[in-house]
This record gives C-alpha cells, structure tokens and sequence, in this order.
C-alpha cells in the first residue's frame, strides 16, 4: 500500500505523524518546504485535543502556553465584561505559536523510516494512479480544483490582522477578546512576556494596527510590537470530502472565523475520528482501502457543517450588534453568562466539538 499527503502545513504534518506512528509508510508531496514562515501567526487548542496529540502524535508539552481563563468583552457596553470562564486548577486550552509546532512536527519526521518528503508540481495530476490512498491538504493543487470544487462558502468582507507584541513579564494566563466596533480583537497570551494579537475587521480605509492594539490594551506594558501579518476571513464547508482513493482533509474541507479560535481544533477532532477508525480496520486484520474515507466523511461531515454554522452564528449576532449600534445582545449574554450551567455546556462545546 502507497500512500501520500499532499500539502505541507500543521495539519499535513499532523497527519502524517499520526500515520507513521502506526507504521503506515507516507509520502509527504509538496512544491517547497515551509521555511520562511510566520512569526506572529498562534493557534489555541484544547485540553482535549491536547490529550489526543499528546498520546497518538507528539509530546508538544514543552511548546505550549497554558490559559486557565477567558474574559470577553465588548465596546458597545463600555468594555464592560460580558462573559469570563475560569479554571483554577487546570488549563481551559493552550497557546502555540505555529512556526514552533510546525518545526516539531517537522522534526520528528524528517527521520522516520517510514516517512518519505517529495517536491512536486501542484500541477502534477500522475499521482492519482502512483498510490493507492492520497489524503489532500492542499487548496491549490490541482486536485482540489479538478474534484473538490463545490463548496459551502461565505466571504465575511473583512481580514484578519494578527500580531506578537512584547511587554514588560507579567502573570500572563488570561485571554482577552473585545468585541469592537470594527471587530473583534484577541489579547492571547504566549508567554509572560509575549502576547498574541488577532483582530479580524471590517474596516475598508487604511489604519494603524499599533494605534487599535493600544486602544483596546488592558493591562501590558509594550515595548514593542513584531511582525504584523494579515489575510482575508472567509467560512467554508466541502460539499464532498471524498473522489474515489482521494480524501481532502483540514482547511481544504472547512474553514471558520477565528473569533472562536476553534479552526485547527475542528482538524484535531477530524485526526481523532479518522485515527479510530484506522485502528478498528488494523485490529480487525483489514486492508486499509478507500472504505475509510467513505466511513470518515459520514462520521465527520454534518458534525463540521453544524459546528462552523455555530461559529458564524455568533459572529453573525455581534456583526449585526456592530452594525446597528445596538446594546441588546451584549446585554443579552452578559445575563447568561451568570448561569453556570449553560456556561459549562458552552466550555463543553468549545473543548470536544459536537458528537451527534
């Protein structure tokens, strides 16, 4: 059995650990290797996901940055607190920065036996009959244009402006979001002295991204802020994950707004239901054959679809608050927040996904 992985980022090398790790040899195809890559880009995964990565693909302990609460405000109550959840005696999720998974990921591979990375062209289309299982993660190859074109998407007309800024050492386990008038931003720590920022908004004329950060800062002294980057905001779900020995997988199948900062999460969810059902075919003796990916896109397709509209749905309540100028939600949430009940349902959602 062949099987290979097109793509070369945090999920492709996820994958592919996952496999190795069950002795399943790959190939990873991608144009170039990811070198020079973004500083200043976090990702937030949580406990549970942290519990999956942890026993079927690498020990990533020592990347992460534990936070153990969340405070989310909004402008249009005068920065009054609406919502905050705590755990005093665990991690609610982690912070890591990209480039450092992406590099650990990479390095325990590079090695392995059973793990082979090749340079192709995104125009190389031969591939379908060289193996026998391809698990595609990347958007441009022509794959993806030629079998998985049709898909759910919604351009929300806005970006995302993501920054590193270094401040004075503080205790730094609290993340913040504020739901501005244009958007909102995210304060998600990093370490003690280095914060992460992410503000996706709808803002059609030039601005400092300095100026909005010191804006809406609540509590760091900054010395000085790092490599800025931005990129458009969009949701996306695949109408079909699957074309014959073909299974597109990660941002390829769906894409959310990163309010929730649930995007790579959706992928680890997608890694533990795929990694299930490769061990039952193993046990059971087996061949691992295209029937997986028919298995996978039933388990996991409605779930995703559900689970982004639920994201969008949110930002869709603030969008239209942001727009009209009104107080009504915020206050809306501000008195649910005080039911700890619902509160744990919605910590629940946020940690496991949905399982229909």
């Amino acid at each position: 059995m062949k099987v290979c992985i097109l793509g070369d980022g945090l999920t492709s090398l996820a994958l592919a650990n996952l496999l190795i790790n069950k002795n399943i040899k790959v190939d990873l195809l991608t144009e170039k290797e990811l070198v020079n890559q973004s500083r200043s880009r976090t990702i937030g995964i949580t406990k549970k996901n942290i519990d999956f990565f942890e026993s079927k693909i690498l020990n990533i302990k020592k990347l992460l940055w534990k936070l153990n609460k969340i405070e989310i405000y909004t402008e249009n109550l005068r920065n009054q607190k609406i919502l905050n959840f705590e755990k005093k005696d665990s991690e609610i999720f982690s912070i890591f920065k990209n480039k450092k998974l992406y590099d650990a990921l990479n390095k325990k591979i590079k090695k392995n036996k059973f793990f082979s990375r090749k340079f192709i062209s995104n125009n190389d289309f031969s591939i379908t009959d060289r193996y026998t299982l391809i698990f595609n993660c990347n958007k441009d190859h022509l794959i993806t244009k030629k079998f998985f074109s049709k898909k759910i998407e919604k351009k929300y007309n806005s970006t995302a402006y993501t920054a590193i800024i270094k401040h004075k050492k503080i205790p730094n386990s609290t993340a913040t979001q504020i739901f501005t008038k244009k958007g909102p931003i995210a304060f998600l720590p990093v370490s003690n002295d280095e914060t992460s920022i992410v503000y996706s908004a709808n803002i059609n004329e030039p601005f400092e991204l300095k100026n909005v950060i010191n804006k809406y800062n609540l509590k760091y002294s900054i010395i000085k802020i790092l490599e800025k980057k931005s990129f458009p905001l969009k949701a996306l779900n695949l109408r079909s994950y699957q074309y014959k020995n073909i299974l597109s997988f990660g941002d390829v199948i769906h894409q959310i707004h990163p309010l929730a900062g649930q995007g790579f999460n959706m992928s680890i969810r997608d890694l533990s239901e795929l990694s299930g059902i490769i061990d039952n075919k193993i046990e059971l003796g087996l061949e691992l054959d295209a029937s997986i990916f028919t298995e996978f896109e039933k388990k996991t397709k409605h779930n995703n679809f559900i689970f982004t509209f639920g994201v969008d749905l949110i930002h869709g309540f603030f969008d239209q608050e942001r727009k009209l100028d009104l107080e009504f939600i915020s206050k809306f949430i501000q008195y649910l927040g005080k039911n700890n009940s619902l509160k744990n349902i919605i910590s629940k959602y946020a940690d496991e996904g949905l399982s229909l």
